[in-house]
């Protein structure tokens, strides 16, 4: 986290630091509760996540830094959980001809459009948390991970049936992937504040639907605790 905040500008480390403190306000935990005591102040009365909020995260660097603050991979290692990252990859001739139409027919331009997170090319990396050496990475080429990906299998390689999951973006890859995961009968978890979309009401809608349907909804610091009381 320090890292990514020092290749970032100061206005955008001034984002991530209003969103931090409104996120450390709004969750809560005892060292909040015993400095708002000490101030006899509550602001989480007065302060609800709102439009300005989801501003913020429309800026892929401040919402992949206040994910990887919100659930750092580093409290899954330490408790010996294994650590998978997925990651979109597209290749020419990987690309979707329904996709490509599906471009088309919304006016877009399928030639340039179709082109996003092009293996080896810029922007195609990790930012933010990076897989160590050794952990599992998948590569896929839709929006689930488990569509014509690997996915499945490492998992069941690692022995693993029950899934926490967090990343981007609400209502598309995580949507997809969550779904996906039911259906192959893993126990999943999803991390509502380790998960973001463009729109406030669509990472609320997305999460509703997800938890009447599939997941069960919890928060990092829940998840956190849960890996330091394993170590």
């Amino acid at each position: 986290m320090f890292a990514a905040l020092l290749a970032m500008s100061d206005a955008e480390v001034m984002q991530v630091m209003a969103l931090a403190m409104a996120e450390t306000i709004e969750s809560g935990g005892p060292a909040v509760e015993a400095v708002l005591h000490a101030c006899s102040a509550d602001p989480s009365e007065f302060w609800k996540p709102d439009e300005a909020f989801f501003d913020l995260l429309r800026d892929k660097r401040v919402i992949t830094a206040f994910i990887a603050e919100a659930i750092s991979p580093e409290a899954a290692r330490k408790a010996g959980a294994p650590v998978v990252f997925v990651g979109l990859f597209t290749r020419p001739e990987t690309d979707s001809g329904a996709w490509r139409e599906r471009m088309r027919r919304r006016g877009g331009d399928p030639d340039s459009d179709s082109g996003l997170c092009r293996a080896d090319e810029v922007g195609s990396d990790w930012y933010g948390p990076k897989p160590l050496p050794g952990e599992a990475v998948v590569e896929k080429a839709r929006y689930s991970g488990f569509h014509d990906a690997p996915l499945d299998s490492v998992l069941k390689g690692l022995g693993v049936d029950t899934l926490v999951v967090a990343g981007l973006t609400t209502e598309c890859c995580v949507d997809c992937t969550v779904r996906d995961a039911f259906h192959l009968d893993y126990h999943v978890f999803l991390a509502s504040d380790a998960c973001a979309a463009y729109e406030a009401e669509v990472h609320a809608a997305s999460l509703k639907a997800l938890e009447l349907n599939c997941a069960i909804l919890v928060e990092t610091d829940q998840v956190i605790t849960a890996w330091e009381e394993a170590a």
